[in-house]
């Protein structure tokens, strides 16, 4: 296989921990994801759909099936709440046949049911759309549910110009419309992650607009939760950010991820391996997290 990244000389291959389907809100099947990956040169690829694992069984299958294919590396982001913000957690190498998490996770998309509806509610009341949780389910069918979904409908349906339009005035963080989910926390996530015996990284520390003495305050609280890692490679990070996100992890003992958030046409400008054509995430990168993940399975310590 031929490997279109290098940085600083090295030949290391590129992977990519922080992808999505159309098993939530990606534009990609599972299935597509890794014809994309062959054609990208990425070694791996960790399939982290919103809240739900329902294309594992697919992309593990189709890789499988084919030559030349990525590694394939369980994975899934919880979307949590922490004082009305949106904090994601990533979960790399799930056992998504565990059955404590399988039942717990119900609990996830429950939560991310009644906020699509109260939001529904709030939109049709306050804007008099049409929209309701049952016809954005039945205008994706299949998916997770998220508010990229309802931008796209908004979009189609007349109420906005552009999807960025409808996350700008009405359902982005901090909008009239915008309504987080309730009484699920990042520890909450990171609970969830070690039943599934997954490694829990901390998605895009820097999207949270935390200043950086409040985002070092949260690691530290999640670091003693069972935190294991943080993306510290993201498309939308400087080279300086990035470096002072590894500055950050190492000072908490934690491992470095990362990932391009790949969404397919939903992010049109990411693309999947190398984000806004900067990012590059070497494979000793998940070579080490999966030194700490069998460390932690063979010592029986998640």
């Amino acid at each position: 296989m031929l490997y279109g990244n290098m940085r600083d000389g090295v030949t290391e291959p590129p992977v990519d921990l922080h992808v999505h389907s159309t098993a939530s809100d990606g534009t990609y099947t599972p299935s597509e994801l890794v014809d994309y990956a062959i054609k990208k040169g990425l070694a791996a690829i960790a399939l982290t759909d919103h809240d739900t694992v329902e294309g594992l069984k697919e992309i593990r299958d189709y890789a499988a099936s084919i030559e030349n294919a990525p590694e394939i590396i369980n994975g899934i982001e919880l979307s949590t709440d922490l004082n009305g913000k949106d904090i994601h957690i990533v979960g790399l190498f799930i056992d998504e046949t565990e059955p404590e998490f399988l039942s717990n996770l119900e609990v996830f998309r429950n939560s991310r049911d009644v906020r699509n509806e109260k939001m529904c509610k709030g939109l049709r009341e306050g804007l008099h759309m049409d929209i309701s949780f049952s016809q954005l389910k039945e205008a994706f069918p299949g998916a997770v549910i998220t508010r990229a979904h309802y931008a796209k409908y908004m979009l189609k349906h007349g109420y906005v110009q552009s999807t960025q339009e409808a996350f700008d005035r009405y359902i982005g963080d901090g909008c009239p419309y915008f309504i987080p989910r309730e009484k699920v926390t990042p520890v909450d996530g990171i609970r969830l992650i070690k039943k599934a015996h997954g490694i829990p990284v901390l998605a895009h520390p820097l999207l949270y607009g935390m200043s950086h003495d409040r985002l070092d305050s949260l690691i530290t609280d999640l670091k003693a939760e069972g935190l294991a890692a943080m993306e510290t490679m993201y498309t939308t990070f400087s080279a300086g950010e990035t470096n002072e996100m590894k500055a950050m992890a190492d000072k908490h003992g934690l491992l470095w991820s990362g990932g391009s958030d790949f969404h397919g046409s939903n992010k049109a400008n990411t693309d999947l391996g190398t984000g806004r054509g900067n990012l590059f995430i070497p494979l000793s990168t998940l070579e080490k997290l999966r030194d700490y993940y069998k460390h932690n399975i063979n010592n029986q310590e998640f």
